[in-house]
C-alpha cells in the first residue's frame, strides 16, 4: 500500500502535523525525508529497509553519500536530504549543549559537548572553542578539515578566532575518526607551536582534546602540555 493510500491520520507528514514528531517512528521520520518509495515498496518500507542495514540510527548517521545514493530507492538526491538532516541533528545537539554550560570544569565536560559532533565524523577536523574569563563557551569554530598538520592549522587562524571572539582561553580540539586516542608526534608538536604564541599573544591554550568515538584524550591530563 503507498502512503497516500493510508488513511490520512497514518501517513507521516499528517501525522506530524496532527500529532507532533515526537509520536513518529524513526522509520516514519525518514519517509517524510524521502517522500516517495520505489516501484515495489512505499517510501516507509524503503525507510525500514535502511534503518535494518545499518542497525541503529548512529550506525546510519556516519555513512556516506556514496553509501547512501547506492541503496535501493534512495539515490543521489534523497541521499542529500538525509546527510543535511542527520548533520543539522548533530549539530543541534551539540549546540544545546553548550549553550546551557555555565562553567567548562574539567576536558570532560568539553568531551560531552563534543563527542555527539564529532564521534561519527569520517574526515579528522580540528576546532577552537573559545572561553570567556569564567570558562564558559563563548563560541567554537572549524578551521580545518580533512587532516591535522601545521601546514593545514596556522597559529594565526587559530588566535584570529580567539581574537575576534574576546576568548581568555582558548582549547584545540579535533577527532581521530580512526578510533586511536593517542595524540601522534604531529599532534603534540602542533599543540605545542600554540601554546607559545598563545603565551606571547596572552592568551591560554587551556587544553587539547582529541575525541575518538565515544572516548577522549586530555593533553592536560596525560600531561603533554
Amino acid at each position: 500500500m503507498k502512503v497516500k493510500e493510508l488513511p490520512i491520520d497514518d501517513r507521516p507528514r499528517e501525522k506530524l502535523i496532527l500529532r507532533g514528531s515526537q509520536n513518529l517512528s524513526n522509520a516514519e521520520l525518514i519517509a517524510i525525508l524521502l517522500r516517495t518509495g520505489t516501484k515495489g515498496q512505499s517510501v516507509i518500507e524503503v525507510a525500514q529497509e535502511l534503518i535494518k542495514k545499518y542497525n541503529d540510527l548512529n550506525f546510519l548517521m556516519s555513512q556516506s553519500h556514496d553509501a547512501l545514493k547506492n541503496f535501493h530507492g534512495i539515490g543521489k538526491d534523497k541521499a542529500a536530504t538525509l546527510l543535511a538532516a542527520f548533520e543539522l541533528s548533530r549539530r543541534v545537539d551539540s549546540e544545546k549543549k553548550w549553550m546551557f554550560v555555565q562553567k567548562i570544569a574539567s576536558p570532560k565536560d568539553v568531551a560531552e559537548i563534543f563527542i555527539p559532533l564529532l564521534r561519527d565524523e569520517l574526515k579528522e577536523q580540528f576546532f577552537v572553542v573559545c572561553l570567556s574569563t569564567s570558562n564558559k563557551i563563548i563560541k567554537y569554530e572549524r578551521i580545518s578539515e580533512g587532516s591535522l598538520s601545521s601546514s593545514v592549522v596556522h597559529p594565526r587562524e587559530v588566535f584570529k578566532v580567539a581574537i575576534e571572539n574576546s576568548s581568555a582561553n582558548i582549547i584545540l580540539l579535533h577527532n581521530h575518526p580512526s578510533g586511536n586516542l593517542e595524540a601522534s608526534n604531529e599532534d603534540i608538536s602542533l599543540t605545542r607551536k600554540l601554546v607559545e604564541a598563545g603565551k606571547n599573544l596572552e592568551i591560554q591554550v587551556f587544553d587539547h582534546i582529541i575525541i575518538a568515538g565515544n572516548s577522549y584524550t586530555s593533553m592536560v591530563e596525560k600531561r603533554i602540555i
